[in-house]
């Protein structure tokens, strides 16, 4: 039911109310797509902006927020975790981010979110309002799930039920690898890597063959009825938007000589790839330019990947992408830490990428790379209704988040932290 008044709030961290119509009114509007709109307002109706400027009228019954001092972003993007899939890593219960066997492209993360995780209200209460939910395990580990986080099912979470079949290219370097039957790890040699990336690739092959064949028996079979009823095959169906080209598929990667056997391999298969993790991208910026490949890279406050590397080579990637012309985005590539999103950004900041790229490697350009700069990533009309208010700079750790808007509904700061917080701050 509507409100018929109009309601000033100030200063409350947490928002409560029941009409669909809100105006954020006298902020600082950083839409990051356009110029920065000093005491300007964002109207949200029915979950969508629907205006912004310096003067809009407020929608009848409409509830206002009087944000002088405060600024408005978007919503922050993180387009690599595993957000509503994990709980708590040590215990196996709570995980639900691998299934048996190396190939399944027919799975979906979607299926597997849990909406009452205690991640999701933590990573939200720091402005993160969306992200990318993937599956782990195998070669192909299935079907990622891009999810705003707020809602009581995942159906009404889902911003794309499908966002990307994830792919865990086989590495050609050694390494350590345990071992099931001792629970020991042991070195493997490169030979050995090389005998295994072999057979990885003819599997993978073979499974892309078997799909385009699967295709084209569909194909034929729409064009002739008289032919066989052909028998289904769910792997194989679920392949089919990726052989195409119409669904990217997420492949995740991280030495260099593994980020060129990768290029070389979507190349060949005609596959439309995004690169994540990639922590040795900037070794290979001028070839990831020139495929136009595209990179999700982080977490970027780590350690170098190989120990003669520079020690800020993780902090620099996303400079070092930047300035080759690479399109990038920064992820947390985690579930506990996605709240920390902002601070990855501010870190590239500090490491030579310039302030307002690191704003748009966490808002607008995992959209665009993910395919839905048309709904989310800056504040424009039209778009959903996904914001944040801050008092300050949100990729300083100083800012504190006044406000959150996902799909254009105030929600609750209180998690996890603050129940325990006050809880033992009212200990006798």
């Amino acid at each position: 039911m509507k409100v018929a008044a109009i309601l000033i709030l100030r200063g409350m961290t947490s928002l409560a109310w029941a009409a669909d119509a809100y105006v954020i009114r006298h902020a600082r509007v950083v839409t990051v797509s356009g110029p920065v709109i000093e005491g300007g307002s964002v109207v949200i109706q029915d979950g969508r902006i629907a205006a912004v400027g310096k003067s809009v009228p407020a929608p009848r019954g409409a509830r206002i927020l009087d944000a002088r001092g405060l600024s408005v972003y978007p919503g922050f993007l993180d387009a690599d975790t595993r957000v509503g899939l994990t709980e708590i890593g040590s215990v196996s219960a709570t995980n639900d981010t691998n299934e048996l066997g190396d190939y399944n492209p027919h799975l979906l993360a979607y299926t597997a979110v849990h909406p009452a995780s205690e991640h999701i209200p933590v990573a939200r209460v720091n402005g993160i309002t969306t992200v990318l939910a993937r599956p782990l395990g195998g070669v192909m580990a299935g079907q990622a799930t891009l999810i705003n986080l707020d809602g009581w099912t995942v159906h009404e979470m889902a911003v794309r039920k499908t966002a990307g079949l994830v792919l865990n290219f086989p590495s050609i370097l050694g390494g350590r690898q345990l071992d099931p039957a001792t629970s020991t790890s042991r070195q493997i040699k490169y030979s050995e890597a090389k005998r295994n990336y072999e057979k990885g690739i003819r599997e993978l092959r073979s499974l892309l063959e078997d799909g385009r064949r699967y295709l084209h028996a569909q194909q034929a079979r729409a064009k002739d009825p008289g032919l066989p009823a052909l028998e289904a095959n769910e792997k194989l169906e679920a392949l089919i938007p990726f052989l195409r080209g119409e669904e990217p598929v997420l492949v995740s990667v991280s030495r260099k000589v593994d980020i060129q056997n990768a290029l070389e391999f979507a190349e060949t298969e005609k596959l439309k790839i995004i690169l994540l993790g990639a922590g040795e991208a900037s070794k290979v910026a001028d070839l990831l330019r020139e495929k136009n490949v595209p990179v999700i890279c982080g977490p970027v406050q780590s350690l170098p990947p190989q120990e003669d590397d520079p020690y800020d080579i993780a902090m620099a990637t996303p400079a070092l992408l930047a300035k080759a012309g690479v399109r990038f985005a920064i992820s947390s590539n985690g579930a506990a830490n996605v709240r920390n999103l902002p601070y990855e950004a501010g870190t590239a900041a500090a490491y030579g990428l310039p302030k307002e790229e690191a704003l748009k490697a966490i808002t607008l350009y995992p959209a665009q790379i993910l395919g839905v700069a048309d709904r989310l990533g800056s504040i424009e009309a039209g778009k959903i209704a996904n914001l944040v208010v801050t008092d300050g700079d949100p990729l300083e750790i100083r800012t504190n988040v006044k406000h959150v808007f996902v799909a254009g509904k105030p929600v609750s700061l209180e998690t996890k932290h603050t129940r325990l917080y006050q809880t033992y701050l009212n200990r006798p």
